[in-house]
């Protein structure tokens, strides 16, 4: 199990992290999201050893991480750490034997990895060659390449085209299947979603939701209704009593219900306006559901009271 623990950090009078914690079990996918500023890079700096945690620690295993143990972690920091003039398939080879392994092993790895990340053809070019996009990918082989126990990236997915999106999503998941715990911070939340058996969402230094997508939806998401009544007349939902209107197009009403209010009560009202051609609860994204958590706690209370009343 790789813990975070309790983390603090402050810079001067600025609060970084406040008691942030997570638990990412071998095998799995943790999505750590957050709004820039939140905290999710220093929370991987402090387990790269790369800052010092005022309190709080990382545990691997159950032991607090050393520089032995980080040894044995693939990192994709997110000031990218390439050198621009060595040549693809040197640097690969070059980091994997920073990791401990022979020269022989470094080179098969080396060449394994630039190939599943679709860099085969430029395992000859100067990184300093290459487009952004491949120069990302040579950083996530350097991450791979030693066949790490744990991963840890930032914001790997930035800067990817679809194919690298799905090459680095593969080798991700034949990482999780081998269990390794794979954590990454990103703002491309559609894949967050896709991709991780649990999320993190950080707000301002501190850790306001944590679970699977789903556990979030029951945690966090308000009672949203989708309801399409063709030939509604605007406005038919603002007289419902406990009910917002969220958005209302052509027929088709998005309505956030109070938590004491019947649908069918909704069902009802949306019937005098005309024939119901679709009434169904709809399922927040994690894209709705980072909105909410990260919100301006008065400004939740706000909704909160604006549906109610």
């Amino acid at each position: 199990m790789l813990e975070f623990d309790g983390l603090h950090k402050s810079y001067g009078d600025n609060r970084v992290l406040e008691g942030v914690g997570f638990t990412v079990a071998p095998g799995s996918m943790f999505g750590f999201c957050g709004s820039n500023g939140a905290g999710k890079t220093t929370t991987m700096r402090i387990a790269m050893g790369l800052a010092r945690a005022d309190a709080g620690e990382v545990r691997w295993r159950g032991r607090p991480l050393d520089e032995e143990a980080r040894r044995r972690i693939g990192y994709m920091p997110e000031e990218r750490g390439l050198y621009p003039k060595m040549r693809v398939a040197e640097q690969l080879s070059y980091f994997a034997r920073l990791h401990g392994m022979d020269t022989a092993a470094a080179a098969r790895a080396a060449e394994e990895w630039s190939g599943r990340l679709g860099l085969a053809e430029r395992r000859g070019d100067p990184v300093e060659k290459l487009s952004l996009g491949n120069q990302q990918r040579v950083q996530l082989a350097a991450a791979l390449v030693s066949r790490p126990e744990v991963l840890i990236l930032d914001e790997p997915f930035s800067g990817l085209d679809p194919v690298g999106v799905d090459a680095l999503a593969e080798a991700l998941f034949e990482r999780c299947r081998a269990g390794v715990p794979v954590v990454f911070s990103s703002h491309q939340l559609d894949l967050v979603e896709r991709l991780c058996d649990s999320v993190g969402i950080l707000a301002r230094g501190r850790m306001v939701a944590t679970g699977t997508v789903e556990e979030l939806r029951r945690r966090e998401s308000g009672r949203v209704l989708r309801v399409v009544v063709p030939d509604a007349a605007p406005g038919w939902a603002a007289a419902v009593p406990g009910v917002r209107v969220v958005s209302e197009r052509a027929g088709d009403t998005l309505l956030e219900l109070a938590g004491d209010t019947d649908d069918q009560q909704v069902l009802a009202a949306a019937l005098r306006t005309g024939r119901v051609t679709h009434f169904a609860w709809r399922e927040a994204t994690l894209v709705e559901l980072f909105r909410e958590v990260v919100a301006d706690p008065a400004q939740r209370a706000a909704v909160r009271e604006e549906v109610a009343a």
